[in-house]
């Protein structure tokens, strides 16, 4: 791939990973969604089983972007994947905690028809479906507000940071935007992957206020995001600079992440796609256009998700306590000779996996229902 250059291939790579972490919003996104609502749409066996085998087809086949994403970071940017992966470890233990716990609640909730064990693997399956969106929002705020850690001039990190550090008032409205934003995204695939009836409408109910929380909750944030702290590079930078992050200077500004959006007016697409699918999520829901509404909280996802990755860029994760040590898609990447040969693996890899994706959706289509819930041992 001679003929790109450095510039465009940190580009495509910045870009690769927006769509990995989106595609995998999009799809895990409800699967996490529908789990955290389990509780409160489904009353009895019947009605959790009828929710479950809504996602129980394709939950699995999903987990791959974020497999993906995940790769992506450590094949693209070496430095952000030690520093945040390592930075993040508790909060990535409880992640993966979460995510391990979910398929052995699918698998051993129906090994056993005695009540009581079912409704502690059900609660299981809440908590994996809540606490990786909890955690991936307030992830996503510490990105926006920087995390604790410097870089030394033999490039050697340091994080200094602790779990309960993480949480503040503005990486709170972060989780609970990133939780509202997914359970409406669930409310939206249960209405319309399972038949009309209880667990459907409790599902809209709860899906319409999902929709005025995730726009008051997206509202708040842009709130901070404008009069809180940002970071913005000194002078010219250097797209096709050397991997060095102390090369770089960095400058805490009052609102610079918005700057952005006054060099390139096109970038307003973003939030707009936020605030835009979500009031279409929100009216599908009232109008009974399931289709609509799940349309709606798809383009939801994909514009709060990429107003973080437009409203930041070029930083990938800015430090908090050294911004000189901040990461960007400039200083912090492979080699040239590393992107463009994982760039062709991924050219041949990632349309595989989109069309084994859509195919197993065409596949699993339709609706779940009742009858077949009661009728079919085999579901879960």
């Amino acid at each position: 791939m001679a003929f790109l250059d450095y510039e465009v291939l940190r580009l495509i790579w910045w870009v690769l990973l927006g769509v990995l972490l989106i595609g995998f919003a999009i799809t895990d996104g409800f699967d996490l969604g529908v789990a955290a609502l389990l509780p409160f749409v489904a009353r009895d066996d019947v009605e959790r089983r009828l929710a479950i085998n809504a996602v129980a087809p394709t939950w699995e086949g999903n987990q791959v972007w974020f497999i993906l994403g995940g790769g992506a970071i450590f094949a693209a940017w070496p430095l952000v994947y030690a520093i945040s992966f390592s930075g993040f470890y508790l909060a990535m233990f409880l992640v993966l905690s979460a995510l391990i716990l979910r398929p052995v609640a699918f698998k051993y909730r129906s090994k056993s028809e005695d009540p009581a064990w079912r409704a502690r693997w059900d609660w299981a399956l809440f908590v994996s479906g809540l606490v990786p969106a909890l955690v991936f929002g307030v992830a996503v705020g510490n990105v926006l507000q920087g995390a604790p850690f410097k870089i030394d001039d033999d490039l050697r990190a340091t994080y200094v940071g602790g779990l309960l550090g993480l949480f503040t008032p503005f990486t709170l409205v972060c989780g609970l935007l990133s939780v509202a934003m997914l359970v409406l995204h669930g409310s939206a695939w249960l209405a319309v992957k399972i038949e009309h009836g209880a667990v459907h409408y409790r599902a809209r109910a709860i899906g319409a206020g999902a929709a005025v929380l995730s726009i008051v909750l997206f509202a708040i944030g842009w709130g901070f995001v404008a009069t809180g702290t940002g970071y913005a590079i000194a002078g010219v930078a250097d797209p096709l600079g050397p991997s060095n992050p102390t090369r770089m200077t960095t400058v805490v500004q009052a609102g610079a992440w918005l700057a952005n959006y006054g060099r390139h007016p096109w970038m307003v697409i973003a939030p707009a796609l936020g605030f835009g699918g979500t009031a279409l999520a929100l009216a599908g829901i009232l109008l009974r256009r399931e289709a609509a509404a799940l349309v709606g909280s798809t383009l939801a996802a994909t514009g709060i998700i990429a107003t973080v990755g437009v409203s930041m860029f070029p930083y990938i994760l800015p430090s908090s306590i050294d911004p000189h040590s901040s990461l960007t898609v400039w200083n912090a990447s492979s080699s040239a000779s590393t992107l463009a040969l994982m760039l062709g693996v991924t050219g041949v890899l990632l349309p595989i996996v989109l069309i084994y994706t859509a195919w197993a959706y065409r596949v699993m289509f339709g609706r779940v229902t009742t009858a077949q819930v009661v009728a079919n041992i085999d579901l879960y």
